[in-house]
């Protein structure tokens, strides 16, 4: 059958990348999944593997694209994800495990948008190729206590608006009306779930005044939040924190600056710092490069092992850094932005065991000095399968060998894919 017939039903084989289902002729459809039958209309017969979406608002909101796939279907997208970036560069892995996915409900970590018009305000997603955004009445990704939050937190919003129509129409002479509602505003919001509880961030919005600080401190005094910081377009101003906040990264509390990267779920967390903890642990020296606030370095370090951790950011970098003193850790905390100043090989052989887990965009200049090092074995943790297939092509062209990849689906019905990788130099 050629590519332009129509006139007759395809099975869907595969799931591409971004989500669309893929016939043998080359046809695409959104929403599909293996086995399903794309008609000559362009709709979609269901088949076997096809199940109801679990969210109302499935198919506008663009946080998820896979929840019409069954478990089975949708492991097997995660592993393909990271099966097809191997094969690209001629990796020649010997080893891809059954992927880890993470449950529903479980996403700690959240960056939602809000927006305002004519006093109503929405905090939610954007729609899928498009710049409105889809109000969130319920998401089956994310914690219970994010999703508890959203009713009080759109009122906040509002009254947070109002404040600033008011003081604005002050400034201008012209006295606000009662209860007026907020012109168009617009607001960042961050979700972070910590050991004291939700840590809530928001950005893009101005405050002035005692009155409405008493407002967002009765807020978070009533939700029992963990902290609350506004960003009014110079950084975060705490609001409220009534003890210092942290998470707990393998036994250790750690200070969470705000706005710090966390992994998306604690037991995607686990499934990757197993992996590191299986294939590096015990070895006398470990370097942790882009190390954040020490998921990895913490999980590491002890029994032998110390750990050098190396962090460009330089809070998170101080944060990892107070944890391991207060906490007595062998972990070396080394401020050190590896962009530009990259561990040499000759300071990476001091090291029998490396990890590194770079952002999206890789660390291609890292990654050219160790596979020119001698390190033994090294552990690359990636939330990019492309980025890390260019990567991993310069560690083997380097001498390496690609001996096991676990794909780990944290954002679970969505097409972001991350994965722990095991590289050997024989």
């Amino acid at each position: 059958m050629s590519a332009s017939d129509t006139t007759q039903p395809e099975e869907i084989l595969r799931i591409a990348a971004k989500g669309d289902g893929v016939t043998a002729s080359g046809r695409y459809a959104w929403g599909a999944a293996p086995g399903d039958l794309l008609l000559p209309d362009g709709t979609l017969q269901p088949g076997p593997h096809h199940v109801a979406p679990v969210c109302r608002h499935f198919g506008r909101c663009g946080g998820c694209q896979l929840q019409q796939l069954d478990e089975e279907s949708l492991a097997a997208f995660v592993e393909a994800r990271v099966a097809n970036a191997s094969a690209s560069q001629e990796l020649g892995v010997e080893r891809i495990t059954p992927p880890h996915l993470s449950p529903p409900g479980s996403r700690r970590r959240a960056a939602l948008r809000a927006e305002s018009s004519s006093g109503r305000v929405v905090i939610g997603y954007r729609e899928a190729g498009s710049h409105r955004l889809v109000e969130l009445a319920e998401c089956p990704v994310l914690v219970p206590e994010f999703v508890a939050l959203l009713p009080d937190l759109r009122k906040l919003l509002i009254r947070i608006g109002q404040s600033a129509a008011a003081g604005a129409k002050g400034r201008k002479g012209r006295a606000p009306g009662k209860g007026s509602a907020p012109g168009k505003m617009a607001a960042d919001v961050e979700l972070t779930l910590t050991e004291q509880g939700v840590d809530l961030g928001i950005k893009g919005l101005t405050a002035e005044g005692l009155a409405i600080t008493e407002v967002m401190l009765d807020f978070a005094r009533r939700h029992g939040l963990a902290r609350l910081t506004l960003d009014q377009g110079y950084g975060p101003d705490m609001i409220w924190e009534p003890e210092p906040v942290t998470v707990n990264l393998s036994g250790v509390s750690v200070p969470l600056p705000p706005g710090s990267f966390l992994q998306a779920t604690r037991d995607g967390e686990d499934a990757l710092v197993g992996a590191a903890r299986e294939w590096l642990g015990g070895l006398p020296a470990i370097a942790d490069l882009f190390a954040g606030l020490g998921t990895f370095a913490f999980a590491l370090a002890g029994e032998g092992s110390k750990v050098l951790a190396a962090e460009a950011a330089r809070d998170v970098h101080l944060a990892c850094k107070t944890a391991a003193a207060v906490q007595q850790r062998p972990v070396h905390a080394l401020h050190r932005d590896l962009f530009r100043n990259p561990l040499l090989p000759d300071e990476l052989n001091r090291f029998a065991g490396v990890v590194l887990d770079p952002p999206r965009a890789g660390a291609r200049d890292q990654v050219e000095r160790l596979a020119d090092s001698t390190v033994g074995r090294i552990v690359y943790i990636s939330c990019n399968p492309s980025s890390w297939a260019r990567d991993a092509a310069l560690l083997i062209a380097g001498g390496y060998r690609l001996a096991e990849v676990r794909p780990v689906g944290q954002f679970r019905w969505s097409t972001h894919v991350e994965l722990a990788s095991l590289f050997l130099r024989d």
